[in-house]
């Protein structure tokens, strides 16, 4: 009897075993595989599982969700044979656990490998100028090539970053030297333009300025000719009108005449800004003399009355002329 309870508790022991052994719970985010005698059957999905005890066991648990890995730094040669220090980080997916666990040996290792590998390969067909510029252009470049190489191992790749870019510090000193130069040639660009411009529209000024003198002369001018014109006009009118006059024997007209441009020639005369001192000549008694002609022309025009007393009243104010001098 004793012999039979020890199996019997052996029986239920090995029940017991054999049930915890049988059913497998996996957690959200992960899924197992399967290996039967050492070769892959299946793969488990998160939740309550149900496996073949003694002849299933779990292989790998793989991880499901987005994972990240950093990339380590390391010494790339460019184009331009300057060298840099670069790093990054890689962010990636499992899709396939069965070609996750039995593709590729060591998952991230391999990833992180030919990452680098990759980074060496892209930035060192640029220059140091692009390099430093164009970092987008290199992370879509890497990101684009690594994808297309893990793809086999059931992995995602989606993304792929430069962390940093460190040239040396003798090449970062001669960059400063060489933006410093380029922005000072720029503000000396500038600068000149500026001045290259005032010069332009101070010319610009001068010569309106210089154009609008010229037709204010030009209008001045032409006024001035047009002015002498009438006034050569008037001239000849009148000339016309005495040289009428005296052919039809009126004397008066003629002395008139001469008067009025005998004193017009004292006027200027007198208003001549060097003239202090005006000495009359002895002919200066003909222009009195020539008074009575404008006499006799003002009887004719208004009237013998009129003129008797305009002539009196002449007769009073002016005296006598004397006898010239010989």
């Amino acid at each position: 009897m004793y012999g039979f309870d020890i199996f019997a508790v052996a029986v239920v022991l090995l029940v017991i075993v054999t049930l915890f052994a049988g059913v497998k719970t996996v957690p959200q985010g992960y899924d197992w595989t399967i290996e039967r005698f050492g070769r892959f059957t299946r793969t488990l999905s998160p939740g309550l599982n149900l496996i073949i005890p003694y002849f299933d066991r779990v292989g790998r648990k793989i991880n499901m969700m987005e994972q990240v890995i950093d990339i380590p730094g390391q010494e790339v040669i460019t184009r331009d044979n300057a060298t840099v220090s670069v790093d990054g980080v890689a962010f990636f997916q499992v899709f396939d656990a069965a070609k996750a666990s039995y593709e590729v040996a060591n998952l991230n290792v391999a990833i992180t490998t030919l990452t680098m590998t990759n980074i060496r390969s892209v930035m060192g067909a640029m220059d140091l100028d692009q390099v430093l510029s164009h970092r987008d252009e290199i992370n879509e470049r890497l990101l684009r090539v690594v994808d297309a190489a893990v793809a086999p191992w059931g992995v995602k790749v989606n993304r792929i970053e430069i962390k940093d870019i460190v040239p040396p510090a003798d090449l970062v000193e001669a960059m400063g030297r060489q933006m410093k130069a380029e922005r000072v040639k720029r503000a000396e660009i500038l600068q000149a333009e500026g001045q290259r411009q005032s010069e332009i529209l101070r010319a610009e000024g001068a010569k309106q300025s210089q154009i609008l003198q010229a037709e204010g002369r030009r209008e001045a001018a032409f006024r001035d000719a047009e002015a002498r014109e009438r006034a050569a006009e008037a001239e000849a009118k009148a000339t016309q009108m005495v040289s009428d006059a005296i052919g039809k024997g009126d004397v008066a007209a003629l002395n008139y005449f001469i008067a009025d441009k005998y004193i017009k020639a004292f006027g200027q005369l007198a208003e001549a800004p060097n003239q202090k001192v005006i000495v009359l000549p002895l002919e200066a008694t003909s222009m009195l003399g020539s008074l009575a002609g404008i006499g006799e022309i003002a009887r004719a025009t208004f009237g013998d009355t009129a003129a008797s007393g305009g002539a009196a009243a002449r007769r009073g104010s002016v005296p006598p002329a004397p006898p010239p001098q010989r």
